[in-house]
């Protein structure tokens, strides 16, 4: 008698967060590699840009102003003390590109804000306030709560794995990364961020930089 077949195994729900999660990756990925073979194609048929003179003094101009102000904010930073509100703090890049100078651009790279829209969880600080004062013109910051906290991890949080970039959907990843730490899955690390901990330094090392959408409005 031939044996009984096994029952199909059930089929894993996916949470309609991750799904959209996943949508979005996709969509981000075809527009890279548009991009990407756009500038391929720029660079095949020869038409380079090339700068006037002009350009480059104004760039220069606007670097060492940059300069000037940077140290001048600092200056006020140091005579006015800025007490934080909560521990917490999400720092957003806003801009700064050519006209940076490049000590503020250092700053920003610092908090690991190489990219205009990225954003990260800092533990509030005077020497994170006194950093923010010196880029103020780059970037917005605020106290998130809890929700917060938690629609970025869940919706954007990414990780880097060795030398690539993967969505934190995953607890066996948490825990095979931070499980030294005691942090086994997302929910832990929401916790972690929220209550600013311990483990708050590994936490944020672990995460990438949060990808956000461009304003519809500037």
């Amino acid at each position: 008698m031939a044996a009984e077949e096994a029952p199909a195994a059930a089929l894993n729900y996916i949470p309609e967060v991750v799904l959209k999660k996943r949508k979005n990756n996709e969509e981000w990925a075809i527009k890279r590699k548009l991009q990407l073979q756009e500038r391929a194609k720029r660079l095949k048929s020869g038409s380079f840009f090339i700068k006037k003179p002009e350009q480059f003094i104004r760039e220069y101009r606007d670097k060492e102003l940059d300069f000037i102000q940077m140290k001048s904010r600092g200056k006020r930073m140091r005579r006015t003390s800025v007490t934080p509100e909560s521990k917490l703090l999400f720092i957003i890049r806003m801009g700064g590109k050519n006209d940076m100078h490049p000590k503020t651009r250092e700053m920003l790279y610092s908090l690991k804000l190489r990219k205009i829209f990225s954003g990260v969880f800092v533990r509030a600080n005077e020497g994170i306030m006194e950093i923010l004062r010196k880029v103020e013109p780059y970037v917005t910051y605020g106290y998130p709560n809890v929700k917060s906290v938690k629609d970025l991890i869940y919706k954007k949080g990414v990780v880097k794995i060795g030398k690539q970039r993967v969505p934190l959907t995953d607890n066996n990843v948490v825990e095979q990364e931070l499980g030294q730490h005691n942090i086994i899955c997302i929910e832990d690390i929401v916790n972690e961020i929220v209550n600013v901990g311990k483990q708050f330094k590994a936490v944020t090392n672990f995460l990438c930089p949060f990808v956000l959408n461009n304003p519809e409005k500037a």
